[in-house]
């Protein structure tokens, strides 16, 4: 049985901010929050808010760095207890809640059944949100993004109404699903997904390197990124080690060998190296130390760019946004995506060569301007020789940018008029509408 709490009655703070993973909260207060325990008290919480005059704000994990389920006299309808996993063994689908956690709900899940899907790298992030921005997950170069093998969605319309979309039946909202981020048209209540055959096994590769030896560390992974085997997953991250920044190049393969990994012994940098460190890994391992670099507790001030330029334009940038990198926890990543192919038709559809990203991560609300300000203008600056963002990292409060194509973002509005004519739902949370997915 749901639990409405109105603001001003016991327990309504906790509902509005206890399950919001930043620490950062933003002083934005909903009427009222819904705590929904299926479908059927989603589509009462939608009517009720259509009989208030209220717009209907979602929270699924509560991972969004802006807290994009935070608005003011708004009805948050809360999904968190809709986080159950069912599989179908004939079909090798499961069907999931959208406050499922991939790394860790889905991934023991599925291991135990012998299946794979390709999860979000931070274990405690909610498929609800992960699915709806795209997902860009585990073994992504090789399975695409993870909203590619949504099948189908159980969706609660802004009629109260409660439908399954697929390719056949409401393909629009079935197609807006798949990359529309907090601009879905509805609630997705159930996630149908295409499961895999789990991989024989995972292997990791890393590196530390000086920050001086980033011109040559870069030069050399944009020369080797397009010929890379899909499997194999790059990525650099500066960070502090005992106070001291390095440069971690950090590759996983899920594959039945290490043998892939080989081309990382042959770089520029071989024998300069502060450590290398090679062997057996897993996702449930590779889960923990995600988790570890990304702390609850701690206040997030997050960025990001896709960009195509190459090395040496992007080069003085990130060392002198990783030379800045502050507190203990912070971090920067480099990632190597080099798509290959067309996306299929869906709503998603802004990537590029290299995906970076910057996670400010601090304890003292004091110093909220101060991180807010540097991530969002170190990373404009990289992102004037960018491609767009990905929703997942991103914070329109602050900085705006492409996130959908121009004509996928026409479509997806005209599939929000069509739907929802009186604006039930709430849609990106921005400080400026007129220029969203506007790329300079």
């Amino acid at each position: 049985m749901s639990t409405l709490l109105r603001r001003g009655e016991a327990g309504y703070e906790q509902a509005r901010v206890g399950r919001i993973f930043n620490a950062r909260r933003p002083d934005r207060f909903p009427a009222a929050v819904l705590l929904a325990d299926d479908a059927a008290d989603v589509a009462a919480g939608v009517r009720l808010a259509r009989a208030e005059n209220r717009t209907v704000c979602v929270r699924s994990g509560g991972h969004s760095w802006a807290a994009w389920s935070l608005r003011d006299d708004a009805l948050l309808i809360d999904l968190g207890n809709l986080n159950g996993l069912d599989y179908d063994a004939a079909t090798g689908v499961v069907t999931a809640g959208p406050a499922a956690r991939g790394g860790l709900d889905l991934v023991p899940f599925l291991d135990e059944r012998g299946r794979a899907f390709p999860v979000g790298h931070c274990p405690g992030v909610g498929l609800g949100g992960y699915l709806l921005q795209g997902g860009q997950g585990w073994n992504g170069r090789r399975m695409g993004w993870a909203c590619e093998s949504v099948v189908a969605v159980d969706v609660v319309t802004a009629d109260g109404e409660l439908v399954r979309a697929d390719a056949d039946e409401h393909s629009d909202l079935y197609w807006a699903a798949r990359g529309a981020g907090p601009g879905f048209p509805g609630i997705v209540t159930a996630f149908h997904l295409r499961t895999y055959p789990a991989p024989a096994g995972m292997w990791h590769d890393t590196w530390s390197f000086r920050p001086r030896d980033a011109a040559v560390l870069l030069g050399w992974l944009h020369e080797l990124l397009p010929t890379l085997d899909r499997r194999l997953e790059p990525v650099v991250a500066a960070t502090r080690l005992s106070g001291e920044l390095v440069l971690l190049l950090h590759t996983t393969v899920l594959a039945d060998s290490p043998d892939l990994l080989r081309v990382f012994a042959d770089g520029p940098l071989a024998g300069k190296e502060l450590s290398h460190v090679t062997g057996p890994t897993s996702l449930a391992e590779e889960c923990v130390a995600q988790a570890a670099q990304n702390p609850e507790g701690y206040r997030y001030a997050v960025d990001c760019t896709w960009t195509d330029a190459p090395a040496d334009v992007l080069e003085p940038l990130l060392s002198r946004l990783w030379r800045e990198l502050d507190t203990p926890h912070s971090f920067s990543i480099w990632y190597g995506w080099a798509p290959q192919r067309e996306l299929p038709d869906m709503a998603f559809s802004v990537q590029g060569n290299v995906y970076i990203a910057t996670y400010a991560i601090y304890p003292d609300a004091a110093d909220d301007e101060k991180y807010r300000n540097w991530v969002h203008e170190r990373t404009a600056a990289v992102a004037r020789h960018g491609t767009g963002v990905y929703l997942g990292d991103t914070d329109f409060t602050r900085r705006q940018d492409r996130f959908l194509s121009a004509a996928n973002y026409c479509r997806l509005a005209e599939i929000r008029a069509r739907r929802d004519p009186s604006g039930v739902f709430a849609s990106y949370l921005t400080a400026d509408p007129e220029g969203l997915n506007v790329h300079e």
